[in-house]
């Protein structure tokens, strides 16, 4: 019986049990254990010769197994390649896609899963094609100081797998993730609304805060957005909005530091607020 266990994750801040959602089934094949190779080129690459489509297919299965990812990719596309027609052929793409995917080579991991859901749109892998694309983006995710084209095409490929098939297991990866994506994405609404402040600018900070509350409301992130918040209204000289905003975080966060920091601000401000009054 033939099958692939994925035992390497690329998967940050998950538990062994999410880990082990990256587990793609293929069974049913009968696999002989043939070696493909009769010889090495000039260069010293592997030289692949013409070879039925089962021991060829039984080869790139096994050196995926040992790790030796580069060639295993290779051999499937060589699966593809040489037998075009044949049920292994679908297989071979999405395996090679993966095993892209474990070198890290996210582009080439991405076309062929695009290539396999291209072809076989409605085949029973697909969910896990759609999972696979959403892993390559979720995995190039940057810091938030860097640029977050990525981090929201991460987004936007775990919200389809969420769409398409809201009762997989795949589904349920993906939700965890999405709210690790936002909570990111808050975080570089944050990093610049914070370098606007320290600047001097308040409109420009309050804005990117208010993103941060209106969007990603249900992140770690949202607290200290309404402190900021608070604090760029009494920096504009609008102490309702100030108050407004304190209110908000005492309501939702009364135990967080944020909260005891905006009260403590209120009250700091209150003889000027009167005098202003």
């Amino acid at each position: 019986m033939g099958g692939l266990a994925i035992g390497r994750s690329m998967l940050r801040k998950l538990s062994s049990a999410h880990r082990a959602i990256i587990l793609v089934s293929i069974s049913g094949l009968a696999l002989s254990g043939c070696s493909l190779f009769g010889g090495k080129n000039k260069g010293g690459d592997t030289a692949y010769v013409a070879r039925d489509v089962d021991s060829l297919y039984t080869e790139a299965k096994e050196r995926l197994d040992r790790g030796d990812t580069k060639v295993a990719a290779a051999l499937f596309d060589e699966v593809e390649r040489q037998h075009p027609y044949s049920p292994w052929a679908r297989r071979a793409q999405l395996m090679g896609a993966f095993a892209n995917y474990v070198q890290k080579d996210y582009d080439k991991a991405i076309e062929g899963a695009q290539r396999f859901l291209s072809i076989h749109p409605g085949n029973k892998d697909a969910p896990y094609a759609y999972y696979l694309i959403a892993l390559c983006y979720y995995e190039q995710i940057s810091d938030v100081d860097r640029d977050q084209r990525i981090t929201q095409q991460a987004l936007t490929a775990l919200q389809e797998v969420q769409r398409r098939y809201p009762a997989t297991r795949y589904a349920a990866d993906a939700r965890l993730k999405v709210d690790l994506v936002n909570d990111h994405l808050a975080g570089k609404e944050m990093e610049i609304g914070r370098f606007y402040e320290d600047t001097g600018k308040w409109l420009a900070a309050q804005i990117r805060f208010m993103n941060v509350v209106k969007d990603y409301q249900t992140t770690s992130h949202a607290p200290e957005a309404l402190y900021r918040l608070t604090e760029t209204s009494l920096a504009l000289g609008l102490p309702e909005e100030a108050k407004k905003y304190s209110a908000v975080l005492g309501a939702n966060y009364p135990g967080s530091k944020w909260y005891d920091r905006a009260y403590s601000l209120i009250e700091k401000k209150k003889p000027d607020l009167i005098t202003e009054g």
